[in-house]
């Protein structure tokens, strides 16, 4: 079963239980993809809709970031739920370890060794954990590892 075919069940299923926050989620979901769609002139492969999936979760945390920094717990909660609904149509998430074993061997792949490479080996790490992992948290880490790298050959 394709992904669009999982929406439209799961909102069939969501419109007769009566979740109307479920239904919004995959009618917003369905609308991103049919804009991709349009804007590619072509359906989009399972992967590409996951992409549209991981971009709207990106979305969300962002927006849960901006909320609660304007202390909108309400929205905060709304945004939580919704990216909750978001996660079950995503792989499993990698978790920080994971996260980092992946960057150490694109460090070494790449002989990375300073803050000069981040650019690099983001370049090459990024596809092996789309999906799975956060921009910023991938980020973060690499930047670390780097550092720490930096700071062993300097």
């Amino acid at each position: 079963m394709s992904l669009i075919e999982k929406f439209q069940n799961d909102m069939k299923a969501a419109m007769k239980a009566g979740d109307t926050l479920k239904v919004s989620v995959i009618r917003l979901l369905k609308s991103e993809i049919k804009n991709t769609e349009i804007a590619n002139g072509r359906p989009l492969t399972d992967e590409e809709v996951l992409n549209v999936v991981a971009k709207e979760s990106k979305r969300r945390r962002d927006a849960i970031e901006q909320f609660a920094r304007a202390g909108r717990t309400d929205l905060v909660d709304k945004e939580k739920a919704e990216l909750e609904i978001l996660a079950n149509y995503l792989p499993k998430q990698l978790d920080e370890g994971d996260i980092e074993s992946i960057a150490q061997e694109v460090i070494l792949e790449l002989h990375a060794s300073s803050m000069a490479d981040k650019g690099k080996v983001m370049a090459a790490l990024m596809p092996k954990v789309r999906g799975r992992a956060d921009g910023k948290a991938v980020n973060a880490i690499v930047e670390r590892l780097l550092q720490s790298s930096s700071a062993k050959h300097g």
